[in-house]
């Protein structure tokens, strides 16, 4: 695999230094790979529409799903997702502190539940011992568009410090119950909101951070600003789990969680492809080559890098620093490059089954290396 994204200084991203918790298995915080999360849109009632979903999530990537138990009947369901699914579940709940506790004793790895909101010390008590009971963590979800009344009568409207209040003082809540297995968000429909908020709250506490911009908006515009804000907050070291929110199918919302995450280098799954956006000068169709390949690439986990490029002007400069590139020429041939070298060269007609074909090969090869090595 090239690993030239990782050895320049001026790509190094240090992280925010925060303490561990687990949400399952999977790590959260210190030195833990950022995960990616998404939530379900099916009935939760509905366990087998809910599994379905959480596969198709599990196959596309997803590290930790979230799914709502807004009634009983959602948390007597979640018994039964938790069961099939193989990533860790997360149990939406809002202010009703029963639905805390049945879902830790369904299966729940997290409860994303505001303490302060689910009412008197005693309620929050049995929550928190569930949880403990029951191995359970918990995310503080603060969100802009929901903060306390006092708090906004307060600041007058959402802002930085009223966000950041609110977390700490359900932060406060569950720390003085001893419980300390938490992660906390601070999100907002505006990047500059949600920026700014988590710098603050970076600076303030020590715990795990989620990442979200709310509300984000449908797939092109949402992944354009969720790219802003996570892409600013990610750059800067801050963020140890994320959830793009789109108003798309939520296989997208994983899809674009890992592409913000390969871009600055800090996961690698899959095919990243670098591709010209065409011009005159290209020797074939880029983007209905491109647009084929990412479809048939698609199912390749492996992280390898692709150059598809559709004349000499960029294409070998930009092969030398991929695993596999092709480069457009003239004659309706092209050169295929491995490693960063000229391999051979390769007709139009059949480019895309053969290009493939030498993604899997090297994915496989790749694989076996690395089993070997452990």
């Amino acid at each position: 695999m090239s690993d030239h994204t990782l050895v320049r200084p001026w790509r190094h991203i240090e992280r925010r230094k925060s303490r561990k918790i687990r949400v399952g298995a999977v790590e959260v915080g210190g030195d833990a790979p950022i995960s990616v999360q998404s939530m379900t849109n099916t009935p939760t009632t509905d366990a087998g529409a809910t599994i379905d979903q959480i596969r198709q999530l599990e196959e596309a990537g997803a590290d930790i799903v979230r799914v709502s138990c807004p009634d009983e009947e959602s948390t007597a369901a979640f018994r039964t997702i938790a069961k099939a699914a193989k990533v860790p579940l997360v149990a939406d709940i809002h202010f009703h502190y029963r639905r805390g506790i049945e879902a830790a004793e369904a299966g729940a790895a997290c409860l994303r539940i505001n303490p302060g909101n689910i009412g008197s010390p005693d309620r929050v008590r049995e929550v928190v011992q569930a949880a403990k009971d029951n191995g359970c963590s918990m995310r503080i979800g603060v969100n802009a568009g929901s903060l306390e009344k006092e708090l906004l009568e307060k600041y007058g409207e959402p802002c930085p410090d009223a966000m950041v209040e609110s977390a700490l003082n359900h932060a406060r809540i569950l720390q003085d119950h001893d419980f300390h297995e938490f992660k906390i968000s601070v999100k907002a429909s505006d990047p500059f909101l949600t920026v700014a908020a988590y710098q603050q709250l970076a600076e303030a506490i020590d715990c795990p951070l989620h990442l979200g911009v709310t509300e984000a908006g449908p797939l092109r515009t949402g992944t354009i600003k969720s790219s802003i804000g996570l892409g600013m907050l990610l750059w800067s070291g801050i963020g140890d789990t994320i959830r793009v929110s789109l108003a798309a199918d939520p296989v997208e919302e994983i899809k674009v969680g890992f592409d913000i995450l390969k871009s600055l280098g800090l996961r690698h799954r899959g095919v990243n492809i670098i591709a010209c956006p065409s011009c005159a000068r290209q020797g074939f169709n880029v983007i209905e080559t491109v647009g084929i390949l990412e479809e048939r690439l698609a199912h390749v986990s492996t992280p390898l890098s692709l150059s598809i490029i559709g004349c000499v002007v960029n294409g070998p400069g930009e092969a030398l620093y991929t695993d596999i590139g092709f480069t457009g020429g003239g004659k309706g041939s092209g050169m295929i490059y491995l490693n960063g070298k000229i391999a051979h060269k390769q007709a139009n007609a059949g480019m895309i089954d053969h290009i493939v074909e030498l993604v899997e090969r090297k994915a496989a090869e790749f694989e076996a290396a690395q089993a070997a090595a452990e």
